[in-house]
Order: C-alpha cells, then sequence, then structure tokens
C-alpha cells in the first residue's frame, strides 16, 4: 500500500492477539511493512531496557507507554500495530474503542493456534529465560479469553493479512 492510499483510508490500529509462539511478531512485522504502519512490541522494548520479559511492572508501563505513542500517531494520521498478545477481551476492548475516539479503523488478528504447536516453537526459538514450559502454556490457554464471533464482528475488515 503506498502513502496515499493509507491517507485516503484513514489512520488504522492493527491489534495482534494471541499466545507466545503463535507468530504475533512475525505477523505485526509483515503488516508493519504492508501498511507502513509504527509497531509496538513490549518485548523488545524489555529486552532494550535489560529488564526480564517477566517483569510485569515494567511491561505495563511500557505498554501504557506504547498506547500513549499510538494515540498521538493515530491522531496524526499514522498506522500502528500492536502486539501486546491482548489476552483479555477487556483489554482489546479499551484499544478499539480509544482508537474509534480518535477516528481510527480497528483491525483485530486473532492468532490461533494449538498449544502442542506454541510449545514446539517456543522450544525451537529457544530465547525466554526461564524457559516456558508446557505448564505454563497449559495454564495461559485457560486464562486467554478468545475472540468471540461476537467481538470479531465489532472490528473493521483486515486490509492486509
Amino acid at each position: 500500500m503506498d502513502r496515499n492510499q493509507q491517507f485516503e483510508m484513514g489512520p488504522r490500529l492493527v491489534i495482534v492477539c494471541g499466545l507466545p509462539g503463535s507468530g504475533k511478531t512475525c505477523h505485526a512485522k509483515t503488516i508493519e511493512e504492508r501498511l507502513d504502519a509504527v509497531r509496538f512490541a513490549p518485548d523488545e522494548w524489555l529486552d532494550a531496557l535489560g529488564s526480564s520479559l517477566w517483569d510485569s511492572h515494567m511491561r505495563a508501563r511500557i505498554e501504557s507507554l506504547q498506547w500513549n505513542m499510538s494515540q498521538r500517531l493515530l491522531r496524526l494520521g499514522c498506522n500502528v500495530v500492536i502486539e501486546w498478545g491482548t489476552w483479555a477481551r477487556s483489554e482489546r476492548d479499551v484499544l478499539r474503542t480509544g482508537a474509534r475516539a480518535l477516528g481510527a479503523a480497528v483491525e483485530l488478528h486473532y492468532l490461533n493456534v494449538p498449544v502442542d504447536t506454541l510449545f514446539e516453537r517456543i522450544r525451537q526459538r529457544d530465547a525466554e529465560e526461564p524457559a516456558i514450559t508446557l505448564e505454563d502454556l497449559r495454564k495461559w490457554a485457560a486464562l486467554f479469553e478468545e475472540p468471540s464471533a461476537e467481538e470479531m464482528a465489532l472490528f473493521d475488515q483486515p486490509t492486509v493479512t
């Protein structure tokens, strides 16, 4: 998509939703490139700051900062990709309603991957310290609020995949 097409469409927020190992970063980078967007990934910021991926307090602070920056970018007419995982519908609702209040279209890209596949991908990338276990994934999958058809209908159709 070229820059003129982007501005004709208006700003767009793309939320990439899924558990660890679902391919959020790879997918978000593809969308970032295709939409000429700014991508926000808290794991990258935590790593750059020398913080643990497991530091929930720092993650919350980074996500808050990223959301503030995202809103500013949307007001300026830019496209934004957020790859926070957004496990809870309430998180996705806040992002959707906040972006819509700024006049932005909002897409939800849900990456639904079986737990066994997630675990195999995580083992292959071997990036987390401490390592994510199969039990961790099962626990998180039970906590994850999968987007329903009703929720998906609240979002705009994806412009690119």
